[in-house]
C-alpha cells in the first residue's frame, strides 16, 4: 500500500499529517507544502570502500586519502574555502538575486580550469549561448570550461559519470528536477532530493560539487534547512545594491574556519579581488565628523577596519525611531539601555540611526564600545580624534570586557596609519603595535575620559 502524503514546513522542516496555514512548530505562515514519498529508496551502494563496515582509522589505505586542496588563484575565494577546494566536497552558495553568484562561480570555474581541473558548468537557468556570452563579457571565452544546459538530474548524473570531471557547478539547485519525485522543481521535496543525490555523487566519485541556492526574503536559502546540513560548506554572497563591494562569507565549513570572509568589488569586467578590505572600507571616509568611529573587528581569521556612523536627532513622534543597517538592532537597544542606566545618559525623545559603512554586516560583540562611542559622539556633537580605533564588549553592568585577538586588531590599525586605540583594560595587549592606548575599566570611565562627562 502506498504511503500517505505528508506536509512539511519549508522553514523548520517539521512534518504534519494534514495541511494548515500556520506551522505549529515555528509559527511561520504559508510555509507548509505537500510532500510525496520517494518512488525509490536510497541506493544500497556504500560511500566507502568497505561497503559500510567499520574499519580502524589506522587501517585506512593511502589510496583512500583525499588529494591535497586545489587552489584557484583567486586568493579571496581560496581563503573562504579554507585554503582551497577539497576533492569530494559539496558546497552550497546562496545570495540575493542579481548579487553576482553566477558571475563569481563562472570566474571560479575558469580559474580552476586553468589550474588543470576538469570543470563542468551546468546551468538550469540559462542556455549555453547565454553563459558563453557572459563569459566573453568577463574575458573568459578561452577558459577550458565545459558548459551544459540541463535540469533533469538523471541526465546530468549520467553525463557526469561519462565525463568524469573534478569540479561540477550546478546553477541552480532550485531548477533541478528529479524524475523519481512527483513534485514541481523548486519544491521542498525536489530541492532535498536533488541536493542529496548531488552530495552523494560528490562523495562517491570524489568530485567537488558547487550548488547555487536562491534565498528567501528573510535571507535564508530557499528550500528545506536540511540541505545546509547535507553539504560540507555553506557560503553566502552578500552585498548592498548601492555599493560595489561584495562579501563572500562562510557560515559553515567542515574543512576550514567558519565566519571567514572574502571581499570582492563589482566592476564592469566582473568581480575583482580586494586584498586589503580595511583600506577599501575606509577609502570613502571624509573629514572627522560627529558620530563617525572606526571599529577594529575580526572577520574569520583576518582583522578588518570599518567605519561606524551614528546620527542622533530630536524625534517629532511619541515613539522615537531606532534604525540599524549592518548590525543587530536588539543589541543597539541594549547599548542604549546601559548608557542610560549606568551612565545617566538618556536617549528618550531622540531618533537613533546606526550604519556600518561599505555594506559590511558585523555580528561580533566587540563592536559594542565602538557603537557606544559613535552614539555619544553624535549626541554630544563632538568628533573623536580621526586616527583612533575603538573596540570592546559592554556588559549589562557597564563593565568592559576585552576582545579576542587584540594584537591583530592593533597591528592592522597601525598598518593603516592609525596612531591611537581605545580598548578595555585586561586581556593580552603586548606592545600595543606602537599605538597610544586608552584602556578604561568600565563604561563610566570611558565616558568620562573621552567625552569629559561624569
Amino acid at each position: 500500500m502506498a504511503k500517505p502524503n505528508t506536509f512539511v514546513c519549508s522553514s523548520c522542516g517539521a512534518s504534519f499529517s494534514k495541511w494548515s496555514g500556520r506551522c505549529e512548530a515555528c509559527g511561520e505562515w504559508n510555509t507548509i507544502s505537500e510532500e510525496t514519498p520517494l518512488s525509490a529508496g536510497p541506493s544500497s551502494k556504500s560511500l566507502g570502500a568497505k561497503r559500510g563496515r567499520p574499519v580502524t582509522l589506522t587501517d585506512l589505505s593511502t589510496q583512500e586519502t583525499p588529494p591535497p586542496r586545489a587552489t584557484s588563484g583567486l586568493d579571496e575565494l581560496d581563503r573562504v574555502l579554507g585554503g582551497g577546494l577539497v576533492a569530494g566536497s559539496a558546497i552550497l552558495v546562496g545570495g540575493d538575486p542579481g548579487i553576482g553568484k553566477s558571475t563569481l562561480l563562472l570566474q571560479a570555474a575558469a580559474a580552476f580550469a586553468r589550474k588543470g581541473l576538469k570543470t563542468v558548468y551546468v546551468s538550469g537557468e540559462e542556455a549555453t549561448a547565454q553563459v558563453r556570452l557572459r563569459a566573453q563579457r568577463l574575458g573568459l571565452a578561452e577558459a577550458p570550461v565545459r558548459l551544459a544546459a540541463e535540469t533533469n538530474l538523471r541526465n546530468i548524473l549520467t553525463t557526469l559519470e561519462a565525463e568524469k570531471p573534478q569540479l561540477v557547478i550546478i546553477d541552480s539547485i532550485q531548477t533541478m528536477w528529479a524524475d523519481n519525485v512527483d513534485s514541481a522543481p523548486g519544491s521542498v521535496t525536489q530541492v532535498r532530493a536533488t541536493a542529496h543525490e548531488l552530495t552523494t555523487f560528490a562523495k562517491r566519485h570524489n568530485v567537488s560539487v558547487i550548488m547555487v541556492g536562491h534565498v528567501t526574503k528573510e535571507g535564508q536559502i530557499a528550500g528545506p534547512r536540511v540541505v545546509e546540513h547535507m553539504v560540507d560548506t555553506v557560503l553566502y554572497f552578500e552585498g548592498e545594491r548601492g555599493h560595489q563591494f561584495r562579501i563572500l562569507r562562510a557560515v559553515k565549513n567542515r574543512f576550514g574556519p567558519a565566519d571567514e570572509i572574502g571581499v570582492f568589488e563589482m566592476t564592469g569586467s566582473g568581480l575583482a579581488e580586494v586584498l586589503n578590505p580595511s583600506a577599501l572600507f575606509l577609502s570613502e571616509r571624509g573629514q572627522p565628523a560627529a558620530g563617525s568611529v572606526v571599529f577594529a573587528g575580526i572577520e574569520g581569521t583576518r582583522p578588518v577596519l570599518v567605519e561606524l556612523q551614528a546620527l542622533v536627532a530630536p524625534s517629532p513622534h511619541s515613539q522615537p525611531r531606532r534604525a540599524v543597517v549592518g548590525w543587530d538592532g536588539a543589541r543597539l537597544s541594549m547599548i542604549l539601555a546601559v548608557l542610560e542606566a549606568r551612565c545617566g545618559i538618556p536617549f528618550a525623545g531622540l531618533d537613533v540611526y546606526l550604519n556600518v559603512a561599505g555594506g559590511l554586516k558585523i555580528s561580533e560583540p566587540a563592536a559594542d564600545l565602538a557603537v557606544a562611542a559613535a552614539l555619544l559622539s553624535a549626541r554630544e556633537d563632538a568628533a573623536l580624534p580621526p586616527e583612533t580605533v575603538v573596540f570592546g564588549e559592554i556588559s549589562l553592568s557597564g563593565a568592559l570586557r576585552p576582545a579576542s585577538q587584540t594584537e591583530n586588531r592593533l597591528k592592522e590599525a597601525r598598518k593603516l596609519g592609525f596612531t591611537a586605540a581605545i580598548a578595555p583594560a585586561g586581556g593580552k595587549i603586548g606592545s600595543g603595535g606602537g599605538l597610544a592606548l586608552t584602556r578604561p575599566a568600565d563604561l563610566t570611565e570611558f565616558v568620562g575620559e573621552i567625552f569629559g562627562a561624569g
